[in-house]
C-alpha cells in the first residue's frame, strides 16, 4: 500500500507526465465519490483556472513531502515507530490533544501493509499501544494524542519537516 487519499484529493496525476501505464490500482475503504477527469480536461482546467492549479500543484508538492518522509520512515524507523506513524495519519491527528476516531475500518493486514510488516507484528504493537494508553480500540479505533510519543523518542528529525505528517513545518515569528 502507498498512500490513503483523503477528501479533495488526486490520485493518477502520473498520466499527465506521459505515464501510459498504471503503476497502481486505488480501492475505496468506505463509501466515497470519485471524479474521473479526463487528460485534456485537466491540462485546460491547469492553464486556465489559475486558483485550481495553484491548488493542483500544492497537492503534488505535499505528496512527494508525504513520499519522501514516507522513504524515510521506512529506512531509518522500527515497525513500531512505522505503524505509530500510519495510525496517527489516519486519524488525521490534530493539534488539540484529544482522541481522534479513525473513520475508515482498517483491517491489521492493511496496517502491515502499510508498514511493512507482517500482520502478528501488527497485532503485537497494537496490544501494545492499547495496554499503554495510547489507543482504544472496540468496534472502533480511536488514537491518543500520547502516541505521538512513540514517533517523536529517538526519531531522526529531517529540518523543516514534520515527522508525522512529511508536510513542511511552518514557523510564525
Amino acid at each position: 500500500m502507498i498512500a490513503i487519499v483523503g477528501p479533495d484529493e488526486f490520485f493518477g496525476e502520473g498520466c499527465l507526465t506521459g505515464q501510459v501505464r498504471r503503476l497502481s490500482t486505488a480501492s475505496a475503504m468506505t463509501e466515497c465519490e470519485i471524479m474521473r477527469i479526463g487528460k485534456p480536461a485537466m491540462l485546460a482546467a491547469l492553464l486556465e483556472e489559475p486558483k485550481f492549479s495553484e491548488m493542483f500543484i500544492a497537492h503534488v508538492l505535499a505528496r512527494t513531502i508525504r513520499v519522501e518522509a514516507d522513504l524515510i520512515d521506512q529506512l531509518f524507523n522500527s515497525s513500531e515507530k512505522r505503524l505509530a506513524r500510519a495510525l496517527l495519519l489516519l486519524a488525521n491527528f490534530g493539534n488539540d490533544g484529544k482522541p481522534q476516531k479513525v473513520i475508515a475500518k482498517v483491517s491489521q493486514e492493511t496496517l502491515a501493509e502499510m508498514v511493512g510488516t507482517t500482520r502478528s507484528r501488527v497485532s503485537h504493537f497494537m496490544n501494545k499501544f492499547r495496554k499503554m494508553g495510547f489507543i482504544d480500540y472496540n468496534g472502533h479505533l480511536e488514537i491518543h494524542s500520547s502516541l505521538l510519543n512513540v514517533v517523536l523518542h529517538d526519531q531522526p528529525h529531517i529540518s523543516g519537516v514534520n515527522s508525522v505528517t512529511g508536510k513542511p513545518d511552518l514557523k510564525v515569528d
